[in-house]
């Protein structure tokens, strides 16, 4: 089965960036949103949520810091990990970032393997935060589009993980009638 691609929005009013963050993305398997301003990525978002935002902080109009304010005011975007990448690195700065509910803070220049391990990183974390709800019968998960997946089939599609089957002691019992501490 295929893995379904990450979705990272680059949110910088610099198209330079945007090329080059965009083909270190791609090269490696996420899918790329561009926007050049702070309106527009709120406005990309309602149509498309990402998996992750990347956030420049000095933009026209509205900064990166209230891009992320709204974000995380909102009930519906709350949830999307946003990660700052600016080249303001004063201590003051990357403070401010994390109070408005950054999950993360790189500099420019950036080091591309930095730059994606925190990606997967963020990904990963917000994979293991997610809400699951789980059928309390057949433990089947619905997913974000309302469809309901053995436990094997959502995980295989949204994280790396493998199954081990196994028989827990209280099942083979039940099922074979086995006591596993009797030999």
């Amino acid at each position: 089965m295929i893995k379904e691609k990450k979705m990272i929005l680059i949110v910088d009013d610099n198209p330079v960036n945007h090329k080059v963050i965009g083909s270190i993305l791609i090269d490696n398997g996420y899918e790329v949103g561009s926007s050049l301003d702070g309106n527009n990525a709120l406005e990309f978002i309602k149509r498309i949520e990402p998996d992750l935002i990347l956030l420049d902080i000095m933009m026209p109009e509205m900064d990166g810091f209230e891009v992320c304010k709204r974000l995380k005011n909102n009930v519906l975007t709350r949830h999307i990990p946003v990660i700052f990448l600016t080249s303001k690195n004063s201590t003051e700065d990357i403070v401010k970032g994390f109070q408005k509910g950054g999950v993360d803070y790189i500099s420019k220049p950036f080091n591309k393997d930095e730059l994606l391990a925190r990606i997967n990183t963020h990904i990963e974390i917000k994979i293991l935060r997610g809400f699951l709800p789980i059928c309390m019968h057949c433990k089947s998960i619905r997913d974000d589009k309302g469809y309901w997946n053995s436990i094997e089939e959502y995980m295989d599609k949204h994280a790396d993980v493998i199954f081990s089957h196994s028989l827990c002691p209280k099942c083979m019992k039940k099922i074979y009638n086995l006591d596993p501490q009797k030999k």
